[in-house]
This record gives structure tokens, sequence and C-alpha cells, in this order.
């Protein structure tokens, strides 16, 4: 509130200046009067009054806008604090569950653990029972292959010595055989070769073709060649039988060998008839052992070493 100075009691104003140039003075005023001093003495009051109620005025909008601010602030922090708590409720509540959480895992780690122990020690029991089972069945295995083997044995025993036996009856067999084949052989024909003019050994039967055969010195083919319009093969060499005598026993033949054709016209059994090929240096030997009606029957010697064609 603002006090206006002319309307302090006594104060009297100041004279304005009076400029120079002036021609002119003005006197001051007289002094008030007594009257005068009581109403301006009653008009400060009242403007003071009126200044004070202003200010009583502006205290109590004042505090009316304070109080509002408390207001709006106590509701602030009402609210603040609301939502601390129900900050903290749910942070409490987060950190139950994740308690009840930690404690549900720590229970089934331990009841995972109980089993896996359970299920090591099952299978460890089951491992030893299987193991102990394959022991058994093959300590079985083992004693049954032992008693086999020992079976075996003395069957084998018992086998090398009726082989034993066999052997000695083979022995006499085989020194029987020898002594029948050296006279198989003492008795064989010799007869003297159309090509080279040596005695050759011939053999008249089977009997004594196997005793030509022991003594290794030839290979022998055995054929039965029947009269017919194709020569037949015979090892290396084709015969063609042309002609037969039964009575005299007697037959006609051509040899073909290196694709040379020679006829042997009129031969009788047990003649061994010589020709030479290109594939060996001592002669083949060809003998008929038989004469029948358009069949004969004999065999084939060829030396031991032969030329191989390329």
């Amino acid at each position: 509130m603002s006090i206006n100075p002319s309307q302090t009691p006594g104060y009297m104003p100041k004279a304005p200046a009076t400029p120079q140039s002036s021609p002119a003075y003005i006197p001051p005023p007289a002094p008030a009067s007594g009257s005068n001093k009581i109403g301006i003495l009653f008009g400060a009051i009242v403007a003071l009054l009126a200044a004070n109620g202003y200010t009583f005025y502006q205290v109590s909008q004042l505090k009316e806008q304070v109080g509002k601010y408390q207001a709006t602030l106590q509701l602030e922090l009402d609210k603040v604090s609301e939502a601390n708590t129900m900050t903290s409720q749910s942070h409490r509540r987060s950190m139950e569950a994740l308690r009840d959480q930690l404690e549900t895992a720590r229970r089934q780690a331990n009841m995972a653990a109980g089993a896996a122990k359970t299920e090591a020690l099952k299978k460890v029991d089951e491992a030893k029972a299987q193991l102990e089972n394959e022991q058994k069945l093959a300590q079985e295995q083992t004693n049954a292959q032992i008693s086999s083997v020992r079976a075996s044995a003395d069957t084998a025993n018992t086998k090398i010595e009726s082989v034993g036996t066999e052997v000695t009856a083979v022995k006499g067999d085989v020194a029987t055989t020898k002594s029948t084949l050296e006279k198989t052989i003492a008795n064989l024909q010799r007869t003297q070769g159309d090509v080279n003019g040596q005695g050759v050994l011939i053999a008249t039967n089977g009997k004594e073709l196997q005793a030509l055969r022991a003594l290794g010195e030839r290979n022998y083919i055995e054929f039965t060649i029947r009269k017919d319009k194709q020569p037949q093969k015979v090892g290396d060499v084709f015969v063609e039988l042309k002609k037969t005598d039964p009575k005299k026993f007697r037959y006609t033949i051509e040899l073909t060998a290196d694709d040379k054709k020679v006829e042997k016209k009129d031969r009788t059994i047990n003649e061994p008839l010589q020709f030479l090929t290109s594939k060996a240096k001592q002669p083949y030997e060809l003998v008929v052992n038989d004469v029948k009606k358009d069949t004969i029957v004999g065999y084939l010697s060829i030396p031991k070493v032969v030329n191989v064609r390329n």
C-alpha cells in the first residue's frame, strides 16, 4: 500500500522553482487551519485501514493458494506413496514368486538327482547281473567246448588208431598193387614203332593202360570212335573211321594233324600207329584195342613235353 505525502498532517509542499526569466513572484500559500488537519488525519487513517484490509485480503488469498498448493502437494504425495506402496507390493510379490520358483526348482533338482541316482544304481545292478549271466554262459560254453574237444580228441585218437591200421593195410595193398603193377609192366607187349623204329610199350586192356599211366612217361587219352561223316577230336588231332572188319580185327582211319590228313589203311588191333606233329619232338602213338561193327576203341599216347603254340 502506498501513502500519499500530501495527506500527511503538517506537510507543506515545496514551492516550485521560479524560473529566472519569470517577471513576477508569487508568494507561498498560507498554512492550513485546524479543521483541515483533522480531515487530512482522518483520510490518512482511512487510507491506512484500506491498505491494511487489502493486505489482509492478499494474505488471505495467499493462505488460500498455499492451502491449495498444500492440498495438491499432499495429493501428489499420497499418489506417490500409493504408487510406492503398490510398487513395493509388486516387488514383494515378485520376490515371493521368485522365491517359490527357486524353492520348486531346488526340490525338482533334488528329486531329479535322487531319480538319476536311483536309475544309475538300477543300471549298475542290471549291468552287473548281465555281466554275471554272460560270464556264467561263457563258462558253460567253455566247459562245453572243453568237453567237445576232449570228445573230439578221444575220437581223433580212435580214428588215428583206426587210420594207423588202415595205413598198414593200405601199405600192404600198395605193396601188392606195386608188385602187380610191376608184373603187368613186365608183361606189357613191346612193339617196334613205324616212325623211329624203337620199341614201344602198348596196352591191350584197361589194366595194362593203367600200368602205362603209372610209369608217368606219357599222357593217355582213351577214345571210342564210331563211323560218321564227321571226324572226331581226340586230344589235339582228329580221327575219322572209314572202315571196320570185326572178324579180322582190322580197320581203316584217316588222321588229321597240323591240318594234314594221313590215311592209315587196313590196320590191326594193338598195332601202334606213330605220327609226328609240330607240338612235340617225340611221335604220337594211336593204339586200337578193339574193333566192332562201325566202332573202334583204343587210346592216344601223347608225349609229356609239348610245344605250346602262341
